[in-house]
């Protein structure tokens, strides 16, 4: 699985932009590959706003699903752990979000 984000596409996307001159991309056929590899990276891509948390919630979730747990297992469970259980309590649709869409990770000092 790749980490790229649909940013990172439109990024590269732009950099295809020509300068100084036009071009046909239904009768180009560089341009007509060039916008159906980065249509399929787009498609595939992380979207922009994934949630951000602490890097010992990104390895429960990880832990969960590597275990075949669903969302709902892992929200009953959590209760066990105090510390997931302390970020729960101001963070629960973060955490939903997370364990559905993905997440990134905050870096800590």
């Amino acid at each position: 699985m790749s980490n790229e984000m649909k940013r990172d596409v439109f990024n590269d996307a732009l950099a295809y932009v020509p300068v100084g001159r036009e071009y046909d991309p239904v009768s180009d056929d560089a341009a007509g590959d060039l916008r159906s590899s980065l249509s399929v990276r787009y498609a595939a891509a992380f979207p922009d706003d994934l949630p951000v948390i602490p890097a010992y919630v990104a390895e429960y979730i990880d832990d969960m699903k590597s275990k075949g747990k669903d969302i709902w297992d892992a929200i009953h469970y959590w209760r066990r752990m105090s510390d997931i259980d302390e970020y729960m309590e101001d963070n629960s649709e973060t955490f939903a979000r997370a364990w559905l869409d993905g997440y990134e990770i905050i870096l800590t000092n």
